[in-house]
C-alpha cells in the first residue's frame, strides 16, 4: 500500500507541477494536455523500472503467479515461510492423470498456505527419481534419475534461500521422494548453520494417516475395498483420496464425464455419486491435510529452535 501511495503522489506531485505552469526547460507557458499525458506516462515507467508496483497485489499463494515485485513485496512485509512440494508423472489409472501426485499438490499446498496465512508456495518439483534407461517404462512416465531428483532439490531450494525466505519447507507426494528431500535437508541445514535460513522436510504430510484412511472411514464415512490402508489395491495405484483432491483442480482430469458415461464412476466398491460431492469432499481432505502438515511444522520449528540454541 505505500508503494501505491507513493507512485499515486509522484503523480499528482507532477500534475500540480504542470498546474502551477512549469514547462519543460527551454518552453515558455503551461504544458499541453499532450504534454502532461507524455509527463505523466515517463514518470509512471520511471516508477516500475526503478521497481515500483503499479497496481494491487494479486490474491495467489503460488510464486508462479505472481510478478516478481510482488513476491518480492511479500518477503519484504515478512512472508518468509515457503513451501516445496515434489510429485511426479507415473502411471496411475485408469482413470487417473498420470499427473496425478501434481495436481493432488496443487490441492494441499494451496489449502496448506492459505491456512498458514503468511506462505507461499514454490514451483513444483514435477519429476521423480527413477530410472529413466529402464526399457520397460510405462507409457506417459517420466522421471530423472535419484542424482539430478537431489539437485533440483538442492538448487531449488538454494534459490530459495537467495530470494530471503527464512523458512523453506519440503513435502513429497509420491513414495520415492522422500529419501531425496530428507537428504538435502539435513546437508542444506548443515551448510548454511548460522544463517537465517533454515529447511524442513515433513514426513507426515505423507506418513500421518497415509491416504487419509482413518479420516475417511471415521469422518466421511467411505471404506474402499478391500479395507486396508492403501492405495493401490488390485495394483491400479489410485484411491478415492486421491481421486477427489485431483477433481478440484479439474474434474476432466479423473475423467469423470467419460466414467459417468461408461456407468464406472466409482472406485474400490465405492460409488462416487457426482462431481459435487467429490469435490465437496476434495475440499475437506485438502484442510485435513493442511491441519496435519502445519502441526508437523510447529513441531519441526520447535525442535530445530531447541537444538539449535
Amino acid at each position: 500500500m505505500k508503494i501505491m501511495q507513493a507512485s499515486i503522489l509522484s503523480l499528482v506531485l507532477l500534475c500540480s507541477l504542470s498546474l502551477l505552469g512549469q514547462a519543460p526547460r527551454g518552453q515558455r507557458g503551461p504544458l499541453t494536455p499532450e504534454q502532461e499525458a507524455e509527463a505523466k506516462a515517463r514518470a509512471a515507467a520511471t516508477a516500475i523500472a526503478e521497481g515500483v508496483r503499479p497496481i494491487d497485489m494479486l490474491d495467489s499463494v503460488w510464486m508462479e503467479e505472481l510478478s516478481w515485485m510482488e513476491v518480492r513485496d511479500h518477503i519484504k512485509n515478512g512472508r518468509t515461510t515457503v513451501f516445496l512440494g515434489s510429485g511426479g508423472v507415473e502411471k496411475n489409472g485408469p482413470y487417473t492423470a498420470t499427473g496425478k501426485h501434481n495436481y493432488t499438490l496443487k490441492s494441499t499446498l494451496e489449502a496448506i498456505a492459505r491456512k498458514h496465512g503468511n506462505a507461499l508456495v514454490a514451483p513444483l518439483i514435477t519429476w521423480e527419481p527413477c530410472n529413466p534407461d529402464n526399457p520397460a517404462l510405462t507409457p506417459g512416465v517420466f522421471c530423472v534419475t535419484q542424482d539430478t531428483f537431489r539437485a533440483l532439490i538442492r538448487d531449488a531450494t538454494t534459490s530459495l534461500k537467495s530470494m530471503g525466505f527464512k523458512d523453506i519447507v519440503m513435502v513429497a507426494d509420491s513414495g520415492g521422494n522422500p529419501p531425496g528431500m530428507m537428504d538435502v535437508t539435513k546437508e542444506l541445514n548443515a551448510k548454511w548453520k548460522g544463517s537465517p535460513a533454515r529447511v524442513f522436510y515433513l514426513t507426515e504430510y505423507y506418513t500421518e494417516d497415509q491416504w487419509s484412511y482413518d479420516y475417511m472411514k471415521q469422518t466421511l464415512g467411505i471404506t474402499q475395498k478391500p479395507d486396508v490402508k492403501s492405495a493401490t489395491r488390485w495394483d491400479i495405484h489410485d484411491d478415492y483420496h486421491y481421486e477427489a483432491l485431483v477433481s478440484l483442480q479439474d474434474p476432466k482430469l479423473v475423467h469423470a464425464e467419460q466414467r459417468i458415461k461408461a456407468k464406472k464412476f466409482s472406485i474400490y466398491g465405492v460409488e462416487i455419486g457426482s462431481i459435487k460431492k467429490m469435490q465437496e469432499n476434495g475440499r475437506k481432505l485438502a484442510d485435513y491435510r493442511a491441519t496435519i502438515t502445519l502441526n508437523a511444522l510447529k513441531k519441526a520449528q520447535a525442535s530445530f529452535a531447541a537444538t539449535n540454541q
